[in-house]
């Protein structure tokens, strides 16, 4: 008798990353219409030699040291964690490869300190400051968060951090301030996949002032009450948890704050596919695939996908604009 064993994560192949994105970026550019378009960019680092850090993916899990966690708040409806494992095998770091299971295997050349962070643009107070005088004067919370990826599938993590909000008020942002946007690392000796191309780097992306502003959004140190492993985006990334996972900027090492709406990466490249606002709605197709429902990390089933991620106070914040178009 023969006896089906479902894979770890049952994932249909149509909720997976596009095979042309795997192959080469030319063929995935193309495939958007938009082969040649000139969209590459310079890193914003210096290359600099591979030395792996104390959150490297080559090590021991539980070698990651513990965080100092002043707050803890369940804040997905006290769904069921998704485990460990899952959350730190299962990424979207092409950086890292394109393949889920690549960052975890691929991510202990990325050296997290030291790391500088530059904030910049409609402000009054620029600079650039190293990471840890960033978030030493905040007491780090732990949130569960769910977090829902453009390929329909999901997770529901405890992150731990502090308030994106808090952050940005420290350099004083301008009446000009209307965007914030956030740029992660891009350095070809630390991250070798960089040099295939598959996209325009350093990865980008952006939010409107007062989404930013918005209690929810939070600035990620850690998950599990630990270190945020290299896969996950350390050491420091974005969580808003009410939109896709890509507006969620992994490394970051710029924050700007401008004037107009500014570039992001995936809707440069795909403004058909990627909107700028990536807000979670179930009504709102991904041209290939829908987004009516989702299936969870870890779970069989699939279930209903949540308006703005089950985030509903969000809501305000796009009052009278449309959803379908404002994507």
């Amino acid at each position: 008798m023969l006896i089906r064993v479902s894979p770890q994560h049952p994932i249909k192949p149509s909720e997976i990353t596009p095979e042309s994105v795997h192959a080469d970026r030319r063929q995935f550019l193309a495939r958007m219409g938009l082969a040649g378009a000139g969209l590459a960019l310079a890193g914003c680092s210096e290359a600099k030699p591979p030395q792996p850090s104390v959150s490297a993916a080559a090590g021991p899990e539980a070698a990651l040291p513990a965080l100092d966690v002043k707050k803890k708040t369940e804040m997905a409806g006290n769904e069921k964690l998704t485990p460990y494992d899952d959350v730190t095998h299962y990424n979207n770091y092409y950086e890292f490869g394109t393949d889920k299971a690549d960052p975890a295997r691929n991510a202990g050349t990325l050296r997290t300190r030291p790391w500088t962070v530059a904030i910049d643009g409609e402000c009054e107070a620029p600079g650039q400051f190293d990471l840890d005088t960033l978030i030493k004067p905040h007491a780090l919370e732990e949130r569960i968060y769910r977090l829902r990826c453009v390929e329909a599938w999901s997770m529901v993590i405890p992150w731990v951090g502090f308030p994106l909000a808090d952050l940005l008020k420290r350099f004083k942002p301008n009446s000009r301030a209307k965007f914030v946007q956030f740029y992660s690392l891009a350095d070809a000796a630390q991250m070798p996949m960089i040099k295939r191309g598959v996209l325009p780097y350093p990865y980008r992306e952006g939010l409107r002032i007062d989404e930013a502003m918005h209690p929810l959004a939070f600035m990620v140190v850690g998950l599990y009450g630990k270190v945020l492993p290299n896969q996950n985006g350390a050491p420091i990334r974005l969580m808003t948890p009410w939109k896709y996972g890509f507006k969620s900027a992994k490394s970051i090492v710029r924050i700007r704050f401008t004037e107009t709406q500014p570039e992001t990466t995936w809707n440069a490249i795909g403004a058909a596919e990627y909107g700028f606002y990536g807000n979670v709605n179930p009504e709102v197709d991904h041209p290939r695939w829908s987004q009516a429902s989702e299936r969870r990390l870890g779970e069989l089933f699939r279930k209903p996908t949540l308006p703005f991620n089950g985030y509903p106070e969000v809501a305000p914040l796009y009052a009278g604009m449309d959803l379908r178009r404002y994507y």
